[in-house]
């Protein structure tokens, strides 16, 4: 008994380390550590490490990463599909010397995450199932209303439909063709390389960063009621639909209840978290993944049972809570040497980085793929399409999926 405990303990510091590491660095996903553990599943069993270790290792990983992901879109603008809504007002505030402030605020948001994944666990386990079973004919009309709903919301619409089914398109291909690791080369250049071209052009000046207390880095109590709501309105929603990630439900509830700075930094950290972490519980409640993590927890567990969900769910309150502490030491970190070194070389170094982790996950597929996506990215950017309509390529594959 004490072994076991002392085995899942270890699981629990290893994946937070695993996913510092993932955070920390935009070419390394998730879900490649995730499907290489699958893979090894059967190695790890054979020296009577209990399965359910593996699975912790999986969750605590997976929400470290969604508190860490927001330092490399903050402080370097290279953000993965989780984390790309905060470039804008992340960068904003880092090029006034508040970068260290704009991280703070979501790692608030993720706090306030995991209360929510505890007080909506219940309510799903309950009520999921029944809803699920009368919604899930109609899940690809709801995906086209929200996408349709978002788009023309633009001020030119016609260029974010483009944007949109050039997305899909791509993603259908990407899913589709044999190309090792699609998400990877996929994301890396519509939210990776393509914005990173386009600041290298900018030539962006980093000021040096102001580190303020934690007690002064706060929302006001209207910014953080409104922000709460938005997220208590468009998480749990979102966290279920295929397709459907943490970026539509921040842009959801943002449309919904308007945001400033702050409070729109505080809902993209929440959101980030609590769509990761629900999609465990909607795994267990009705054998659905909705995220790369859950679905190898499911492959490696089988059948998840009761007592599994509760040690997963332990796993990211714990995990949720050191990796807050761990981000701020890294991000004070971070803005402490930021303006110290040239912009142009941190761009040119995280360029090269994501470009050598495509090289050595992916095939020459993957590689085509990953350079249209990037012209792609680069094309949403400069038609100032917002960057949410470039998630067509998870949304209509989906579409399609459930259509046919």
């Amino acid at each position: 008994m004490m072994i076991g405990i002392l085995i899942i303990a270890l699981a629990l510091i290893a994946g937070i380390l695993a996913g510092t590491l993932t955070g920390l660095s935009p070419g390394i996903h998730i879900n490649l550590v995730a499907s290489v553990l699958v893979a090894s599943s059967a190695f790890f069993n054979s020296f009577s490490i209990p399965l359910i270790a593996l699975a912790v290792f999986i969750a605590s990983m997976s929400i470290t990463h969604t508190f860490l992901d927001f330092i490399p879109s903050i402080f370097l603008g290279a953000p993965e599909e989780d984390s790309f809504l905060s470039i804008l007002p992340g960068h904003r505030m880092l090029k006034e010397g508040r970068g260290y402030d704009a991280f703070v605020i979501t790692i608030y948001g993720s706090l306030f995450a995991l209360l929510v994944i505890t007080l909506f666990t219940p309510i799903f386990l309950a009520f999921l199932p029944n809803i699920y079973t009368i919604v899930k004919t109609a899940i690809p009309f709801i995906l086209i209303f929200i996408s349709i709903y978002l788009i023309f919301r633009e001020g030119n619409f016609l260029i974010s439909i483009v944007v949109f089914i050039l997305a899909g398109f791509l993603g259908f291909l990407a899913f589709n063709l044999p190309v090792q690791q699609p998400l990877m080369p996929l994301l890396s250049g519509l939210f990776g390389l393509s914005g990173l071209i386009i600041s290298l052009k900018s030539k962006t000046q980093i000021p040096k960063q102001k580190i303020s207390p934690l007690r002064k880095i706060k929302l006001t109590k209207r910014e953080f009621f409104k922000s709460a709501l938005a997220v208590l309105i468009s998480s749990p929603f979102c966290s279920f639909l295929p397709g459907i990630g943490s970026g539509h439900a921040a842009t959801i509830g943002s449309e919904i209840i308007p945001q400033d700075t702050k409070g729109f930094l505080f809902l993209v950290g929440a959101t980030n978290t609590i769509v990761m972490g629900l999609s465990f519980i909607t795994v267990y409640a009705i054998e659905k993944s909705r995220s790369g993590s859950a679905a190898a927890i499911e492959q490696i567990l089988g059948t998840i049972t009761q007592q599994n969900l509760i040690i997963i769910l332990v796993a990211m309150l714990i995990s949720g809570i050191l990796a807050a502490i761990l981000g701020l030491s890294l991000a004070k970190l971070c803005a402490r040497h930021i303006s110290k070194i040239k912009y142009t070389y941190i761009t040119l170094f995280t360029i090269s980085t994501l470009l050598i982790f495509n090289f050595i996950f992916t095939n020459w597929l993957g590689i085509l793929i990953l350079a249209t996506a990037t012209a792609l990215g680069i094309f949403a950017i400069s038609s100032e399409s917002r960057r949410i309509n470039l998630m067509g390529a998870l949304i209509i594959p989906a579409i399609i999926y459930y259509l046919l």
